[in-house]
């Protein structure tokens, strides 16, 4: 009797163990399954939220550019990206999302001081709309379109080249707000010191920007495509990691893959080309970034109104810096 109930026990143990395996097993396949993020169930309450935002910020009357992404992490996590008007693109944790409304905190960036920014909004006949409270206490509304995928097909055709800087003065262009310190001096464009930014007159969708350049020691400045999408020009450690802060980086975004800089007091060249938000950047007759999707504005933007075309637009509110070409080559 008691080998047959030590049988029987033995059985139980190895039929269990089957079981088991094979419900690990399955379990196993079904976490695979729903690990896959394109057969993620995305929450009823959060499909229409996901995805890249261009906003409009009032800030007492006048408008500053914003961007937001919003994304699904995991099961029902919203994370994401938020561009203010000036800084880089920060991440944001977590997306709380109850009611309807949605709410994200984050830290100062540039603007200094202690305690976070808030955000919150929510979706109204396809827009957003909501505010923005500073860690100073200020509080500025603010509404939402979904950002344009700007795809483009076929191959592009080039138009005639446009020299944009003559070599003589400052015609085709125009200043921002702040004192002017750029000036044309032996064929030189010159940008003295921190001060008003330089602007096109004209602007642009899709082309091919050549500008040569040079930056002194602790220099800092940047080009901005159709006036949203900031190059980054900057005095660089070559042996720095290369990230999209420093020399030849869209701007909080996408990182150049080496730095090659020629560093300060020397002539650098960019070879920009700019489709759609697909960009690619030849700096020093090096491919530093090819062909990658630039996802939204960087801070210092003119608008957020990402589907228009935009000027070329070079910063002057950080350091001087000096061009000697300045060539566009638009799309037919």
């Amino acid at each position: 009797m008691k080998k047959y109930i030590g049988y029987a026990g033995m059985m139980c143990l190895l039929a269990s163990s089957v079981t088991s395996c094979t419900d690990t097993a399955t379990e196993k396949k079904e976490a695979e399954e729903v690990h896959n993020p394109a057969s993620q169930t995305i929450p009823e309450e959060a499909k229409d939220l996901i995805g890249r935002w261009d906003l409009t910020v009032d800030k007492e009357g006048k408008e500053a550019p914003s961007w937001l992404e919003i994304k699904l992490s995991g099961f029902s996590t919203l994370v994401g990206y938020y561009v203010g008007d000036s800084g880089s693109s920060r991440p944001v944790s977590h997306i709380k999302l109850e009611n309807g409304k949605f709410s994200f905190s984050i830290p100062p960036q540039w603007e200094g001081g202690e305690g976070d920014f808030t955000i919150e909004g929510e979706l109204v006949g396809g827009q957003l709309k909501g505010t923005v409270t500073s860690n100073k206490g200020n509080k500025f509304d603010f509404t939402g379109v979904k950002a344009p995928y700007l795809v483009r097909t076929g191959e592009a055709q080039w138009g005639t080249p446009i020299e944009l800087f003559n070599g003589k003065d400052l015609t085709g262009w125009k200043t921002s707000e702040g004192e002017n310190y750029w000036h044309v001096e032996d064929g030189i464009l010159i940008n003295d010191k921190a001060g008003a930014n330089l602007i096109t007159e004209q602007k642009f969708e899709d082309f091919k920007l050549i500008a040569e350049f040079r930056y002194a020691e602790g220099g800092n400045s940047g080009i901005y495509l159709r006036g949203r999408y900031e190059v980054q020009i900057e005095d660089s450690p070559k042996d720095r990691h290369p990230g999209s802060l420093y020399f030849g980086g869209v701007y909080g975004f996408l990182s150049p893959n080496e730095m090659v800089a020629a560093g300060p007091n020397e002539w650098n060249r960019y070879e920009i080309t700019l489709r759609g938000r697909l960009v690619t950047i030849v700096a020093n007759g090096k491919t530093i970034i090819s062909n990658q999707e630039i996802p939204g504005i960087t801070g210092g933007a003119l608008d957020s109104k990402e589907g228009e075309p935009g000027p070329i637009y070079l910063q002057g509110d950080h350091t001087g810096v000096e061009f000697r070409k300045i060539t566009i080559i638009p799309a037919k």
